[in-house]
């Protein structure tokens, strides 16, 4: 028998909109609790083996899926008005506020793969958070890829988005292997930030009026892969100048170092790397 409770419900947004999530609550004496924010078009169920993990450990852990996305999808998808901003601004603080009322009187951590840190300065609570793990998060910065991969990411963003929003609605970017079906403004939006330098800056004083990227100075840590073609370095730093009080510590991992055959933007939260996990938790007892 696993160590933790596991229970679906739905969180309600400040604009009524209902979440799916997920809360994970440990049997054992509560260390923190954590807020996984998802990568674009990833599903809650990704991280179910790191967040049971982090449970098992005595972490209570909120997953959650973004209006639009599984179980947080009604309707029809190219019906949905979602987009990356109102993720930051809407989803993740009314989940956040999940979290603390789930378990009180903690410290409280979120836990940001790609785009669910790099949103994390348009939360309007952030500043009770006690520090953030991140995971291939960065600008995304389609000037900064190798040209190995700036062809592919150039097609995805210039090409494959307007085609499929123009054709079909919504970017059916599951042909491309790249997670769910998003609605049309998520991938807009996207396009659009990662044509920018500084990803969510691209928006400042446009449709982000208010915001906690020039305010938030909690301890960060920002981890990517040798093998991630989006998460660079380049454009770690690059999304790192959007936070321009962070305290940050920056990691980059090599699959060789671990028995790994790959890590890139994706694997590290795969049961099969479970070895990486120590990062998290290391990083997790320090705060």
């Amino acid at each position: 028998m696993p160590d933790f409770y596991a229970t679906e419900s739905k969180i309600t947004c400040a604009d009524k909109f209902a979440i799916a999530a997920t809360t994970y609550t440990p049997k054992k004496a509560l260390k923190g609790a954590i807020l996984i924010g998802p990568a674009t078009g990833i599903k809650r169920q990704f991280y179910a083996s790191f967040s049971s993990f982090l449970a098992e450990k005595g972490y209570g852990v909120v997953t959650f899926d973004n209006r639009g996305i599984g179980g947080s999808l009604l309707g029809s998808v190219k019906e949905s008005d979602a987009s990356l901003q109102c993720w930051g601004e809407k989803d993740m603080p009314a989940v956040f506020e999940q979290l603390k009322a789930s378990f009180p009187n903690t410290k409280y951590h979120l836990i940001g793969h790609s785009a669910g840190g790099q949103l994390v300065g348009l939360m309007h609570n952030a500043m009770e958070l006690t520090s953030i793990f991140n995971f291939a998060s960065s600008s995304g910065q389609l000037k900064n890829m190798r040209a190995s991969h700036a062809v592919k990411a150039h097609f995805f963003m210039n090409f494959f988005i307007p085609f499929s929003n123009t054709f079909f609605g919504h970017t059916k970017s599951q042909w491309l292997g790249m997670g769910e079906p998003l609605p049309k403004a998520v991938a807009q939006q996207w396009r659009e930030w990662c044509n920018s330098e500084g990803y969510v800056k691209a928006s400042f004083g446009k449709t982000v009026h208010t915001h906690l990227y020039d305010d938030l100075s909690i301890p960060t840590m920002w981890v990517n892969a040798v093998d991630d073609e989006i998460a660079i370095d380049a454009n770690v730093e690059d999304m790192l100048k959007v936070f321009t009080k962070v305290n940050a510590e920056t990691l980059t991992l090599s699959p060789d170092d671990y028995a790994l055959d790959e890590i890139g933007h994706m694997k590290f939260f795969s049961r099969k790397s479970q070895v990486l996990w120590i990062h998290v938790l290391n990083w997790l007892e320090k705060q």
